[in-house]
């Protein structure tokens, strides 16, 4: 065999894909368990304003009825268990006090789910915020050890709950670190991210990473509290 016969034979590699070629999540129905709380019922008004159909699960049903009402844009409301079990991805939104018993109660609903834990766990004394390191290592690696029958990956902890529930912010300019173990559920939330006008979602590791993001959160904090602002990320060069 010449070496031109070995270069036609050799097998071509396939091109990178590139990163930026991310599904088409518009007919996703997305829950978000949390709802009635600042950042849930912020990410559920954006994305509805977005075109996403929504669901905000609460404890209490008329709670989150009642809160899907003033949102608009389609948005329904239900219990918790209604919102996970109609929702293509689940949004957690939680406080980080009733994060473990809420997930844990919920395993069978979330089942075959996308989850989507923003949850920060943070401490606050007279000294101001401070991270909490959970005994999983993250709030996202306790959803992930709460819900083994569940994708769970990791997103949406830097946005600001005012920003997000202002109607007279058009776009909201930051990055959404997303952070999981399948290259398919990541770029699934990168682009409901990038479903809300301003914001991008970025790779940023997997969930074994995903203490230090959520703890990012006390920083900006601080930063807020300094500078009277409602700070977000963005990440340079890519």
């Amino acid at each position: 065999m010449t070496s031109s016969d070995s270069a036609q034979a050799a097998p071509q590699k396939a091109p990178a894909k590139d990163p930026w070629d991310l599904p088409d999540v518009s007919g996703l129905v997305v829950g978000v368990l949390g709802g009635t709380g600042p950042q849930g019922k912020g990410l559920a008004y954006r994305l509805a304003k977005a075109g996403q159909k929504v669901i905000i699960g609460s404890r209490a049903a008329d709670r989150a009825r009642s809160a899907a009402e003033e949102l608009g844009h389609g948005v329904e409301g239900a219990d918790n268990a209604e919102c996970a079990r109609r929702s293509d991805v689940v949004i957690v939104a939680v406080p980080w006090e009733g994060h473990g018993d809420t997930l844990a109660a919920l395993r069978e609903d979330l089942a075959g789910k996308l989850v989507v834990d923003c949850v920060n766990p943070l401490g606050f004394d007279k000294k101001g915020a401070y991270a909490l390191k959970p005994e999983e290592g993250s709030a996202a690696e306790q959803a992930a050890a709460l819900l083994p029958g569940s994708r769970v990956t990791a997103a949406f902890h830097h946005l600001s709950a005012v920003l997000l529930q202002d109607p007279g912010i058009e776009e909201i300019d930051t990055d959404v670190m997303v952070l999981g173990e399948e290259r398919a559920d990541v770029e699934t939330v990168q682009a409901l991210a990038g479903r809300i006008p301003g914001m991008r979602g970025v790779f940023a590791g997997r969930l074994r990473n995903a203490h230090q993001v959520e703890s990012l959160v006390a920083n900006l904090i601080s930063v807020n509290r300094r500078y009277k602002a409602h700070a977000g990320l963005r990440v340079t060069d890519v």
